[in-house]
């Protein structure tokens, strides 16, 4: 399988989660794009969702599924999205397509986080990827100078802005064996709005998709 199909395989795998007559938590990214497509199959079934991102809401509404503002609803029983890295916590790296804030609060609020993804995401310890970073414009470089006494070399995201107005600065070369302390580390910096380690609240559900199929794993 190609990872295209192997992304398409965990995407229809997540629909099992999905509860009859509920609003949908939906991410942003390759691998939801497939899950939104396979939602919009099952949307007569459902109430509507709350979309992660400009590009998620776009492509729900496109496929007539009613995207619905999430300062109106209290709760979320599933959220869906992917992940960038995933480890043996389920803790994970995402923000690759930007989307990282909006990502983070869609998830606060929701009951089950249902990561799907295929084997080349699962790692031992994250950091290959480099780790996203929004942040406000003005205290970009007061950003870079503290994130680099974690370690790491950051890069401003060149010519991105994200769907909140604000920069991303990817940090290369670290080795996170603490996701938990570094997201509250880096969290503090000033002029950081959030970084894209999900591990204070990390996956409840894993879909792994690999050559024998999907393996759905369930958070210790």
């Amino acid at each position: 399988m190609t990872q295209d199909e192997l992304k398409k395989a965990a995407a229809h795998a997540a629909l099992d989660y999905i509860i009859d007559g509920s609003i949908v938590g939906v991410g942003t990214g390759s691998t939801v794009n497939h899950f939104i497509d396979a939602l919009a199959g099952m949307r007569d079934r459902i109430r509507g969702a709350v979309s992660s991102s400009e590009a998620s809401s776009q492509r729900l509404a496109a496929h007539g599924i009613e995207v619905f503002d999430l300062n109106g609803i209290e709760s979320l029983p599933v959220y869906v999205d992917g992940a960038d890295e995933i480890d043996g916590g389920f803790a994970m790296i995402k923000g690759g397509g930007g989307a990282l804030t909006r990502e983070k609060i869609v998830a606060a609020v929701s009951e089950r986080f249902i990561c799907i993804c295929d084997t080349s995401k699962r790692v031992d310890v994250l950091g290959r990827f480099p780790l996203p970073i929004e942040v406000i414009p003005m205290a970009c470089s007061h950003v870079t100078r503290e994130l680099r006494k974690l370690g790491g070399e950051p890069k401003l995201r060149e010519g991105f802005v994200t769907d909140n107005g604000n920069l991303i600065v990817d940090v290369h070369g670290l080795r996170i064996t603490d996701p938990v302390a570094t997201e509250t580390r880096i969290n503090q910096i000033v002029g950081v709005v959030t970084n894209g380690l999900f591990a204070e609240r990390g996956a409840d559900v894993l879909l792994l998709a690999g050559a024998g199929g999907v393996e759905r794993l369930q958070a210790r």
